[in-house]
């Protein structure tokens, strides 16, 4: 604990205690947070996890069957088969906000000229790379999502440390500063008040003094 560097008379303890009570009242608030930051992130890394599992598994079953379809394929015929887009795809990104942090809101704009998704019409294509393209297709929202929720985790993650330094530093430095400051204005304001009281005990005495010498005198 540090004593802050003020002078000890009255108006700046009430300033102190002031800023005392702000500093507990904002610690609370910010632990609250902190806590309810957590909560909200735990949750987003279980949905997290959940979803990369199942991106992981629909991504290895399309990426066999692309190694099937490469195996029974020429190069030229794959690369003419793939060469044509039938769908169109944008993007847009929203922000929506969690506990004062702004995470991502993202989705596919899919625009297709209304035939198959499949940009290939040969006899001499696989099976497998029609299964592979159409499990692509159907998990690209799901690997949309996956992008966003671990964006969100490291926004989140980043927003939980800078809540922990304040809070740490409130409840470590701060409030302790200002209550080693406190003490210690009370402290100096006792002994003065103890010093004027003396001096008036002694001043009261040497009038009491003087006033029965000036009556025998008479």
């Amino acid at each position: 604990m540090a004593r802050l560097n003020v002078n000890p008379t009255r108006m700046e303890l009430t300033k102190l205690k002031a800023r005392l009570s702000t500093a507990v009242r904002g610690h609370k608030l910010l632990k609250d947070k902190q806590d309810e930051l957590m909560r909200k992130f735990i949750e987003m890394i279980r949905r997290n996890q959940k979803l990369r599992q199942e991106v992981e598994v629909e991504l290895e079953a399309s990426f066999k069957d692309f190694l099937l379809a490469r195996a029974l394929m020429t190069d030229e015929t794959l690369e003419e088969a793939l060469m044509y887009p039938t769908e169109q795809i944008g993007l847009t990104i929203e922000k929506r906000n969690i506990m004062s942090v702004n995470v991502p809101d993202m989705e596919f704009i899919r625009t297709s000229d209304g035939g198959s998704i499949h940009p290939y019409g040969f006899n001499d294509t696989s099976a497998d790379l029609d299964d592979a393209i159409e499990t692509l297709h159907e998990i690209m929202p799901n690997l949309l999502k996956l992008a966003e929720v671990e964006k969100a985790c490291m926004l989140m993650a980043d927003e939980i440390e800078r809540t922990r330094r304040r809070v740490n530093a409130l409840e470590y430095m701060t409030i302790p500063d200002l209550q080693e400051t406190i003490r210690f204005i009370r402290m100096k304001l006792d002994e003065n008040e103890r010093a004027s009281i003396t001096r008036l005990m002694k001043v009261k005495a040497m009038m009491e003094a003087k006033e029965l010498e000036e009556s025998g005198a008479v």
